[in-house]
């Protein structure tokens, strides 16, 4: 029994392993916009995988070795995360440049595959109508666009001299 038991531990562990590089291939942008279908897609992928994880038993001691391996599989990602952050960029990437001081960055866009209505669409959310009133859009390691607008300009001032000189004619 204990040897059927670490089976499936194992084979939890490698049904995790493979999911989690496979989102990690398909980029920043699918994780974090989940729609109605990718829902759908995920508990179909949770029911295709169950059967690998338990051979198919619904007996209680198999839910739990599975469910407990899955935990303990986070809390080791999550460990080593915490000790080796550059296992951290590996794992999970890294922020993407896509506009860069008003301009577009298209190569990144495309390559994040971020559309422009995206960008659009996040610029909004910051109060802005164009890219050219943006220092900055970055997309961020969990898919969402961080904006940095353009400072906007102080309002001109009339010099000192002109002030003083104003009171003295009065």
């Amino acid at each position: 029994m204990w040897y059927d038991l670490s089976v499936l531990a194992g084979k939890t562990t490698v049904v995790v392993v493979y999911l989690f590089v496979l989102y990690r291939l398909l980029g920043k942008r699918q994780v974090a916009q989940f729609n109605l279908y990718d829902l759908a897609t995920i508990m179909a992928v949770a029911n295709a995988v169950q059967n690998a994880m338990t051979m198919g038993k619904g007996d209680l001691a198999v839910g739990i070795v599975c469910a407990g391996t899955l935990l303990l599989v986070g809390w080791l990602v999550t460990r080593v995360v915490v000790k080796a952050p550059r296992a951290e960029h590996i794992m999970f990437g890294s922020p993407t440049i896509i506009l860069s001081d008003g301009h577009v960055l298209d190569d990144r866009m495309h390559r994040e595959r971020v559309t422009i209505e995206e960008l659009e669409a996040a610029l909004r959310q910051h109060g802005l109508i164009a890219p050219e009133q943006a220092r900055l859009a970055v997309l961020e390691v969990d898919g969402s666009i961080s904006v940095v607008p353009k400072p906007k300009p102080a309002p001109l001032e009339a010099p000192k001299e002109m002030e003083q000189a104003d009171g003295k004619q009065g």
